[in-house]
């Protein structure tokens, strides 16, 4: 599933459409995307105005046309896609955006995406999304806090939690932890408070960059990353060689280095 950086590049998929106006929505009601908005809804709101605007936070997406809102989320095989304006959608394209000369596409295969619709520029599932880790009010004494109402559950399931990183997933939970040397079934309360610093310091960090590598134009992460070994077969720490463990931590397939995140 796209994480944080990710879905900042791909949102700008639909970039090409910014200022033209909608001429027609095309939606196939009945796909599970709709589960959280009205189709009927979404047409009638979007026909006839301007994109205007794209924001994300986190593994969100906004699409402002106008006074309204479409959020998206991509789920596991969401795509957004820019086809001709008279584009026929495929047996996988359940909302079509026309524009004069384009149309904007959401694809997805597996269904396991979702949109919401408000006609406003200020939805309560927009403005009620927590902060966004590069931001200022993602600060220590938050992190701080947070760690110790989840002080029992593994570091690794605690990166994982929307509500506190929005757009950490996976690949960045276990980015974050080699980057700190901690283990990642390491208990959150264990952590003192210059262990504690160094994680909320080195998680946005992490996501500084990954925007910037992977958000902006797609960028590859350099191979001093964890992210360039992680998935290989008998991958090595870059920072000291030793071969990488495995395991199911926090619910999710783990890897992290035996030797520098052996506490």
């Amino acid at each position: 599933m796209p994480e944080l950086a990710e879905v900042a590049f791909y949102s700008k998929k639909w970039a090409p459409g910014l200022g033209d106006r909608v001429v027609e929505v095309v939606c196939r009601d009945r796909a599970r995307i709709y589960r959280t908005a009205d189709p009927a809804q979404i047409r009638r709101g979007l026909k006839g105005k301007r994109l205007t605007g794209i924001e994300t936070k986190g593994k969100q997406m906004r699409f402002v046309f106008g006074e309204a809102s479409l959020g998206l989320h991509l789920g596991m095989t969401g795509k957004l896609l820019v086809k001709k304006g008279d584009h026929e959608p495929g047996k996988h394209d359940h909302l079509v955006i026309r524009q004069e000369r384009r149309s904007l596409v959401f694809r997805d295969a597996r269904m396991f995406g979702a949109l919401k619709f408000e006609a406003s520029t200020e939805p309560a599932w927009w403005t009620s999304l927590p902060p966004e880790v590069v931001s200022r009010s993602f600060t220590l004494k938050a992190v701080a806090d947070y760690l110790r109402r989840r002080k029992g559950s593994p570091l690794k399931a605690v990166l994982l939690q929307q509500e506190r990183f929005p757009g950490v997933g996976n690949w960045m939970a276990d980015e974050i932890l080699w980057r700190c040397k901690f283990h990642p079934a390491r208990k959150a309360g264990t952590l003192d408070e210059e262990e504690g610093e160094m994680f909320w310091r080195e998680t946005k960090q992490l996501c500084r960059d990954a925007l910037k590598i992977i958000g902006d134009k797609y960028g590859r992460p350099p191979t001093s990353w964890l992210f360039r070994h992680r998935w290989r077969r008998g991958g090595k720490c870059p920072r000291d060689g030793a071969i990488l463990m495995r395991a199911t931590i926090g619910g999710r397939t783990t890897a992290w280095c035996p030797e520098c995140q052996g506490k």
